[in-house]
């Protein structure tokens, strides 16, 4: 409906409640409602699941049409990435948000700091999703109320064209309301848990949520060590109960995102069940490492398989995990793909040691000769030092070719002394390119960085301290910060207007007419701002 035929609607409401409802403005009436376009967090979900869908049919057309995302852990933050990307690009497409468990435990957990190990309050989740969707909703009427402003001015002035234009940028408004991929970790508990989390996060208007194969009680980060794995039946239980949750919740294009950590995890706390030779149990203990027992010589508190007439004892530590033959993660983590797709996931997420194209293309090649549109999202990780990594890999290209590579020290290639050679501007060049080339040659619809807001926040505040603590002083804020945020149209200078002080002024004028006592009079000093 446009902004007019809201107008049109809220009179005729108006008329119809007679003259208790004489003070009450239509336009004014409108204007709030098309400033509050989604009134729940599922009617968030379900806009924004339809959203990835059609992302995911173009990207099957063509793998140019990847997505991308940055993981934040305010709703400030999310406000300000879809503020900038309106700003520097006219349009939210194909960019979303990520919701960081690891973010969440470190950051925003009533503990204090955490490691990623699932410790930390899991309705921390869905209330973080709740406030990142009310950030981004406040930028829609905050962007509209400007708007409504400049149309004022115009039909004061008479300016029939302006009108117009302006009436037709109302109507077009493109929301800052993206999808949000929400980290569920591994679903911290049982199937019914997930089931109850899922819901929760969904309400709040998680469209796609991202599940791990990890053991919900030993879960670590994906990018350190003792990580233990569980059958897949046990997954897959945790993938049905958020596809229920979604359907429960009329979300049917909800996304289901399986993660595989078996690439980095050596363990696992369970022995699946099988019932015949070649089932997913069966397959899943073929990976254990055993050694062959000779039935005479059992001893005491081991555990046993058979396999093919053989009595087989697993390696079980003293921590009661067994754990799987070295060299098996990738055989492991092509399993796991399959198998989740096969039973409801919609997307991938392999997580590796490091960014490198052809190791995922070789997981994602075999994965696609069962199911051919696998998709994946990925982790381009702040945990993978990026510049040591992609040296290294024109290092080793380098040398394989025959060209001459003495002048380098492999071991370190992070130091500055190459920062200005040929090999650190072709590592440079494969970083900058390494989403498209991943997106075409490995099946990558999505591309994420879990944590890169912590670490911005953690540089910003450095270089900060230290030049207004030190000699600097007031001219290490203004200099590097304020001047910058002035010439480079950094919304949030104004930084009453970003909280809401002008929606405040407006709703006092639609509530109070004359007698409104308006922040943004003359003597705000926000006017100062008036030309940035």
């Amino acid at each position: 409906m446009t902004y007019s035929a809201r107008i049109n609607e809220m009179n005729e409401t108006i008329a119809a409640n007679g003259a208790p409802w004489g003070a009450i403005d239509a336009q004014s009436a409108a204007r709030m409602i098309v400033q509050n376009r989604f009134r729940t967090g599922l009617d968030i979900a379900r806009y924004t699941a339809r959203i990835m869908r059609e992302d995911m049919d173009a990207y099957d057309r063509d793998p140019a049409n990847y997505t991308q995302s940055l993981g934040t852990w305010h709703g400030f933050i999310a406000q300000q990435k879809m503020i900038s990307i309106k700003k520097h690009f006219g349009s939210t497409k194909r960019r979303y948000l990520y919701l960081s468990g690891w973010m969440v435990a470190a950051l925003r957990s009533e503990f204090g700091p955490l490691p990623d190990q699932s410790m930390h309050e899991k309705t921390s989740v869905p209330a973080l999703i709740e406030e990142l969707y009310t950030f981004l909703k406040q930028a829609d009427a905050r962007e509209l109320g400007g708007l409504f402003r400049e149309l004022d001015a115009a039909k004061e002035a008479g300016d029939a064209v302006n009108t117009h234009r302006l009436l037709k940028a109302i109507d077009d408004h493109q929301t800052h309301i993206v999808p949000i991929i929400a980290d569920i970790d591994a679903g911290f508990g049982n199937a019914e848990a997930t089931y109850l989390l899922a819901k929760k996060m969904i309400e709040a208007g998680a469209c796609a949520l991202q599940i791990e194969n990890q053991v919900s009680d030993e879960k670590q980060c994906g990018h350190q060590d003792g990580k233990v794995t569980v059958p897949h039946e046990d997954f897959l239980q945790k993938i049905r109960a958020i596809r229920y949750a979604f359907l429960e919740l009329g979300v049917p294009d909800g996304i289901i995102v399986a993660r595989t950590d078996s690439l980095g995890a050596g363990l696992t706390k369970q022995i699946a069940y099988s019932t015949e030779p070649g089932d997913i149990g069966d397959q899943y203990n073929s990976f254990l490492d055993c050694d062959e027992v000779d039935p005479a010589s059992i001893t005491n508190g081991q555990v046993f398989i058979s396999r093919d007439g053989k009595l087989l004892a697993p390696k079980r530590l003293p921590s009661n995990l067994y754990q799987f033959r070295s060299g098996t993660g990738e055989d492991r983590c092509v399993l796991d793909c399959i198998t989740a797709l096969q039973n409801g996931a919609d997307l991938l997420w392999i997580e590796t040691e490091k960014p490198h194209v052809e190791q995922i293309a070789g997981m994602v090649d075999r994965v696609r000769e069962v199911v051919p549109n696998a998709k994946l999202v990925y982790n381009n990780s702040p945990s993978f030092n990026w510049t040591l990594n992609f040296r290294q890999q024109v290092y080793d290209a380098w040398a394989e070719a025959g060209k001459d590579v003495s002048a380098f020290d492999r071991a370190k290639l992070m130091s500055v002394d190459y920062d200005g050679t040929e090999l650190a501007a072709e590592a440079d060049e494969k970083i900058r390119t390494f989403q498209a080339d991943a997106a075409k040659r490995a099946g990558i619809f999505h591309h994420l960085i879990t944590l890169p807001t912590y670490h911005t926040a953690a540089l910003s505040t450095d270089n900060l301290a230290r030049e207004y603590f030190g000699e600097q002083a007031m001219l290490g804020y203004v200099k590097n910060v304020q001047r910058e945020e002035i010439r480079q149209g950094i919304a949030c200078v104004k930084h009453q207007n970003m909280a809401g002080s002008d929606i405040g002024d407006d709703h006092k004028e639609y509530f109070a007419g004359e007698a409104a006592l308006k922040a943004g009079g003359e003597d705000n000093t926000m006017n100062q701002f008036a030309a940035a």
